[in-house]
Parts: C-alpha cells; structure tokens; sequence
C-alpha cells in the first residue's frame, strides 16, 4: 500500500480478470497496479494520499470478451463477491471500489462488506448520485444495445427513474465474438490514442447535445468504464460548443462517494442492508 497513515484504505477491483485468449486488452491483468487501472492517469489525482491496492477480479467465465449482457453481468457479479468476501475478512480495508460501468455484484457487495463496517462504491451508482446533487435529470452515454438495458436496470434498480432523461446508445459495442467485424469502443478508444479523433467521439458530441436539447439533461453519465476515456474529450467538445454541463466518469466519481462514507463514518444502513441475522426486524416495509 502507498501510505499506512492515510485514513483510506482502498481496494479497487476490478470487473473480470481475463485470460491470455481474451478479445478485451484496455486494461492490464497483471504488474503494477497502475496498470490495472484504466486511464490511471485521469484517476491520479483523487487516488493521491489514498493507501490503496488493486485487484485485477476473478477469472473471467462470462466469455472471451467484454462484458455487456445481462448473463455476462450476473456471471461477473457472482464471481466478484469471493474477491469482496476476502477483502473484508483480510482487516486489510475500510473501502472498496467495484470499477465497471454496469456494477455487477455491487448491492450484494454492500450486503457482505456492512457485517465488517466496510464502505462499497461502484461506478454507475456513484455517477448517478454525484450527477443528482449536480442538477435535476441526468442522461446515460453508452456504448451498445446489450448495455444500455443493463444501465436501465440499474436507473430502476437505484431508484433514479425520475432522475434519468434518456440512454444515449452510440453503438460502439465492446469485443466480443458476437460483434466480429464491427467497430468497437476498444478500436475507437485506440484510434484516439493514436490519432486524437475517434468516430465515437463525434457520435457522443452528437448524442450528448441530442440528451441535452431534446430530453433535458442537465449532466452526462458515461455508461460503460471501457468509454470512460471519452470523458475528458467529451466535456472539452462540449464546452467549445457553449455547453455548460458536466460530463461524469464512474472510477472517479467511485472513490470520492468512498472518501465521502469514510469521512462521515459510515459505509451502509442496516435496514437497507441487514446483518445476518439481524439485531432487530420490521414488520412492515413499505417500498
């Protein structure tokens, strides 16, 4: 760990850990945990004074590529809750990140991690709750049909119907064997890296002015952690166009909502998610 006497002491797992076969290669799955990280360079700042550690996730055994179907996320979520379960018995940890756009295994992670007093963030709740105290109604940015019902779930899921003006889908899947020979967000975030544009990046401008205008958002949400590279783009093409509204990326918005519950002293409510067995039970929930 990077410090011993900060008061935060992270770990940041990831979704999936994938093996040598693996169409997805936007992240490491092994070395520094700096590598682990996507774009660890954006995220530097809020990680500085955290003692922190990274997870790379369990063995990958969804698929071969990234994960984007309910199934995909269901079989990553289950597998992720082991890597939770040892975190919170090692002592070693009073927070934990869940990196991932679609949050898979998050509620049942709080579940576990509040019988150790241990606070749980994951990125699409985070983004939505800083996106809430930001203005009145958010959109989604995503990349593919298959997503962006996973992002629905979790929009009704997190209570923020209300909240949501739209999902945004650009249409730029992840590598997956059921998208051979499309274009997908991996290219597209390699091709900006190599050549500062990206057909993606214009399609979310277009997109994020279209949730802006026709469906009154007031903040941006980018849906999948593998598009999380749009961020800073995106919010500079906005601001060029007069655009006064922020875009929100969900590793970061994830460590500061974890900051935030260690610095109130708190990780989770015992009637939202209740020890087992619990200390006292009520007879009536109204929800």
């Amino acid at each position: 760990m990077a410090d011993d006497a900060s008061p935060y002491r992270f770990l940041l797992i990831a979704a999936y850990r994938y093996g040598a076969d693996s169409l997805f290669r936007m992240r490491a799955s092994e070395g520094r945990k700096e590598d682990l990280l996507m774009n660890y360079e954006a995220i530097a700042p809020l990680l500085a004074g955290v003692s922190w550690d990274a997870h790379p996730g369990a063995p990958a055994t969804h698929g071969r590529g990234g994960v984007e179907t309910r199934e995909e996320f269901a079989i990553a979520g289950v597998n992720r809750l082991k890597v939770v379960r040892e975190a919170c018995e090692s002592g070693k940890y009073n927070g934990i990140v869940l990196l991932g756009g679609g949050d898979p295994g998050y509620v049942e992670s709080r579940e576990i991690a509040h019988r150790h007093g241990i606070a749980v963030t994951a990125c699409a709740h985070a983004q939505m709750h800083a996106a809430i105290a930001l203005g009145h109604r958010f959109s989604i940015i995503d990349i593919s049909e298959g997503h962006n019902m996973q992002m629905a779930d979790l929009v009704v899921r997190y209570r923020m119907t209300e909240h949501c003006a739209s999902i945004r889908n650009l249409e730029f899947p992840l590598p997956r064997e059921a998208h051979a020979g499309r274009v997908t967000v991996q290219e597209e975030s390699e091709r900006f890296a190599r050549e500062g544009g990206a057909a993606m990046l214009e399609m979310a401008v277009r997109e994020a002015e279209a949730a802006i205008e026709e469906d009154g958002a007031e903040s941006l949400i980018l849906g999948c952690s593998a598009a999380y590279w749009l961020q800073a783009p995106l919010q500079r093409r906005l601001r060029e166009l007069g655009w006064d509204v922020p875009v929100l990326e969900g590793y970061r918005c994830a460590i500061a909502q974890a900051k935030l519950l260690i610095d109130l002293g708190v990780d989770a409510s015992g009637l939202a998610y209740p020890l087992d067995p619990p200390r006292r039970v009520r007879r009536r929930k109204v929800v």
